[in-house]
This record gives structure tokens, C-alpha cells and sequence, in this order.
């Protein structure tokens, strides 16, 4: 038997995240979201093929304002990809979606950190606190010699602190490296230290079977040792459905 990881529970629309709840999968849109027809063809497709949760990236206004429509044209919760502008994942809980994606140390600072947490709250809905190995804070980066685990996880923890600090808990964190070595030991660095679930993943793993044997390694390796709430298999690839089915393999194979 698998022992998981003791974790808060994290509402995401109809699924929860964490707190001994199923590990759900999740995917990522390779549609301009702004194409509302498209987006929503695909995220009905993902589900089909066994997707319980869907991000959609929001680079612009047009992406943000596209939101509301898909949202209502969908059964499964949505969650908003935020980079950079604050404005954009406060115009995204405004249009109704189920989760927010941002890295704290990239959205403008402290006082647009606090504005995005306030929506969020306004709102009721989570944020997922994002770090990967090329987003970790300058100084942080150069503490340590480059992106480490040690480097990822200071990283996560000053963004999670960012959000207490404004009295926001509601969150879920991810530590992702192409490397999975250092995703791995990434995660386990922080399961310690925090009880916020696991977003776990190997980003930008590639293409084919080079990349689905990176992220199979990986993911297994978090799972068996019970340190994965919510799943993405993050293939190169135009038609994200074959990564559902990796991911559902994958869960199938430890027994989730």
C-alpha cells in the first residue's frame, strides 16, 4: 500500500485536490484560448479521454475576456494560466474560473500579489503557486548556483509566505524541472515543510517517447511515495488527449 501524504483539502469547482481525496488529472489547452470554439472542442475532447480539471493560458485581455464564455460552455473546472500581469487573473476570477495558476514572484510585485489574493478570496477560488526551474527569483538563483532543489523549494516557500501574508491558504504548489531528478528531490525537500497539496509533473518533457518516458520516471517515482495530489503529463504535442492517457496509466499502474 502507498502511504500518502498527509495534506490540507484544496476546492477546485467540483473536485478536490488533496486531503486524501483521488489524484486528479489535469491537462493544459494547445488551443489560442481567445478561439472560444476551439478551446471549448478540445476541452470536451480531454474530458472524454479521462481529464477531471483543464488550464487554459491567458497571455492577453482577449484570452481573459474569452473566459466567461468557455466556462459556461464546459462540465469541468477551469483553472486560468497567469504570467506576468496581475490584471489578467483578477479579470479571470471575475469571469467565473475554478482555479489560478501564477508564480508570485513574477506577477509585479507585492502590492499586485495582495490584489490578486484579494480576488481570489472575493471569488473563493485557489491559486496554484507555480515554480519551475526558470522561474525562480533572481537572488535565489544566484544563492544557490542555478536552478537546485534547494533553489526551487526557497523559491516556493518565500511565494506560499507572499500569500499568507495576506491571509490567503487556499493554495496548491508545484515544483517542476525538465530534470527529474530535481523535480523529485524538489518535492521531497518541500513535503516536509509545508501540508499544501502537490500539483506534480515534469515540465516541458518533450516529444514522444523520449518525453513520456521522462515524465512516466518521474511522476511514478512522486507517487509511490505518495507525494502527488494532481496530476499533468506535459508532452510537446498538438492533441493533448495522449497525455491523459499516460497520466490515467500511470495511476492505474500504483493502484490510485
Amino acid at each position: 500500500m502507498i502511504k500518502r501524504r498527509g495534506t490540507r483539502a484544496v476546492r477546485v469547482g467540483n473536485i478536490i485536490i488533496g486531503g486524501g481525496a483521488p489524484v486528479s488529472i489535469q491537462e493544459m489547452t494547445s488551443t489560442r484560448t481567445e478561439d472560444v470554439k476551439e478551446t471549448v472542442a478540445q476541452i470536451k475532447s480531454l474530458k472524454r479521454a479521462g481529464c477531471e480539471l483543464v488550464r487554459v493560458a491567458v497571455p492577453n485581455k482577449e484570452a481573459a475576456k474569452a473566459l466567461k464564455e468557455i466556462k459556461s460552455n464546459i462540465d469541468i473546472p477551469l483553472i486560468a494560466d497567469i504570467h506576468f500581469d496581475y490584471r489578467l487573473a483578477i479579470m479571470a476570477a471575475e469571469s467565473g474560473v475554478d482555479k489560478l495558476r501564477i508564480n508570485p514572484g513574477n506577477i509585479g510585485g507585492r502590492e499586485k500579489v495582495a490584489e490578486v489574493a484579494k480576488a481570489a478570496k472575493k471569488y473563493e477560488i485557489p491559486i496554484r503557486i507555480g515554480v519551475n526551474s526558470g522561474s525562480i527569483q533572481k537572488e535565489i538563483y544566484e544563492k544557490y548556483g542555478g536552478a537546485t532543489p534547494e533553489a526551487m523549494v526557497e523559491s516556493a516557500l518565500f511565494e506560499i509566505e507572499l500569500l499568507e501574508d495576506f491571509g490567503f491558504k487556499d493554495i496548491v504548489v508545484s515544483l517542476k524541472s525538465s530534470d527529474v531528478k530535481t523535480t523529485v528531490k524538489a518535492y521531497q525537500l518541500l513535503a516536509d515543510k509545508v501540508d499544501y497539496p502537490f500539483h506534480i509533473g515534469i515540465t516541458e518533457a518533450g516529444y514522444g517517447r523520449a518525453g513520456t518516458v521522462k515524465s512516466v520516471v518521474g511522476i511514478g517515482i512522486l507517487l509511490f511515495h505518495g507525494l502527488g495530489d494532481t496530476v499533468r503529463v506535459s508532452l510537446t504535442s498538438r492533441n493533448p488527449v495522449f497525455s491523459i492517457k499516460v497520466a490515467r496509466s500511470i495511476l492505474t499502474e500504483l493502484g490510485y
